[in-house]
């Protein structure tokens, strides 16, 4: 079987003018390494294909894979994860992880929020800002918490996103629309414990990997996981995995969310602790990284006990389950 393999090369961005921040979704070069050779180690042959402009022309050109391991970001726009997919939805060509609609739903912020509430599932209370004014209006009590409503890897999150006053409000607010040209999701600042539950599969036979409690150290930015936190985990964040009832009830939310929202295959839901001490949902990631020391799915993964050739293994038979034609020659191949 031959396995493309889509991404975006963290460093191809930067040396094209792109700050580190910008880049901050994208992968680094070892990452892409430790998936093909695992993918190798497994048994298949491997076609480094690179990002959506490099998986359009080699289409063009005729070329065709068995499957394409996906985990290209994209670079613009709401839709910028579900580009790929849906270039090789068009070509019939099966993919891992979820499909354009989960992709695009979920990219956003406030429209993920909107339905994961209609499931039942407790999310803080939140509003959008669309445009830069002279002064914004807290809709809440203060804190408040902002963030772009599209990014992930804790981009346009520090310090700072923890807001107290009506002053903080505007200023951070337009700065996040100045920087990221997009709207800016303010929500209720929640003061609890804060968790991201790993998953694999998907629907009925999605199971999680974990609860991993996010804990800040005295160096870190405090409140919350931030972007400089998230960078520079190893020296500013301990993460433990946690059993107690509010991780057990997490988990539980988590796996309604993922299933709910339709995602595929493995990635990652992301909760906090209200004052009450019930877990809200924040956020799904259904592209999860996959650094194999320093993506918090692998981190689950690992202090679940389980390998990265385990995990990208369980990644795969999760794909094969949904593509028929590969589930059929995998039996055929692996007996």
């Amino acid at each position: 079987m031959k396995i493309g393999i889509t991404y975006d090369l963290r460093d191809d961005y930067i040396k094209a003018g792109y700050s580190e921040e910008a880049t901050a979704e994208f992968d680094r070069r070892d990452t892409i390494q430790a998936i093909e050779s695992t993918l190798r180690d497994l048994g298949y042959e491997t076609d480094c294909i690179g990002n959506s402009q490099n998986l359009m022309r080699r289409l063009l050109d005729g070329q065709r894979w068995d499957l394409v391991f996906n985990i290209a970001e994209g670079l613009n726009g709401f839709g910028r994860e579900a580009l790929v997919p849906s270039l090789l939805d068009a070509y019939g060509i099966p993919y891992t992880f979820s499909d354009p609609f989960v992709l695009s739903l979920t990219l956003h912020k406030a429209m993920t929020k909107r339905v994961v509430r209609d499931l039942g599932i407790p999310t803080p209370e939140y509003f959008v800002i669309e445009k830069e004014k002279k002064e914004f209006v807290g809709y809440f009590p203060f804190p408040l918490f902002a963030k772009p409503v599209a990014e992930g890897t804790s981009k346009g999150i520090s310090a700072a996103s923890k807001i107290m006053n009506t002053s903080q409000l505007t200023e951070v607010c337009n700065k996040l629309l100045s920087e990221f040209n997009q709207p800016v999701l303010v929500e209720m600042f929640l003061p609890g414990r804060e968790f991201t539950v790993g998953i694999i599969g998907t629907g009925k036979e999605a199971k999680a990997l974990g609860v991993m409690e996010v804990i800040l150290k005295d160096n870190a930015d405090p409140d919350v996981y931030s972007y400089a936190n998230k960078e520079y985990c190893e020296e500013l964040v301990e993460y433990r995995l946690a059993d107690d009832i509010t991780a057990q009830r997490t988990q539980k939310l988590a796996l309604a969310v993922w299933r709910g929202l339709g995602c595929k295959d493995a990635g990652r839901v992301d909760f906090r602790v209200d004052k009450k001490g019930m877990p809200n949902f924040l956020e799904v990631n259904p592209l999860a990284g996959l650094h194999p020391e320093h993506s918090d799915l692998c981190i689950i993964a690992s202090k679940a006990g389980m390998t990265y050739r385990e995990l990208i293994e369980s990644i795969l038979l999760s794909t094969f389950k949904r593509y028929p034609s590969i589930n059929a020659a995998c039996k055929v191949t692996h007996g």
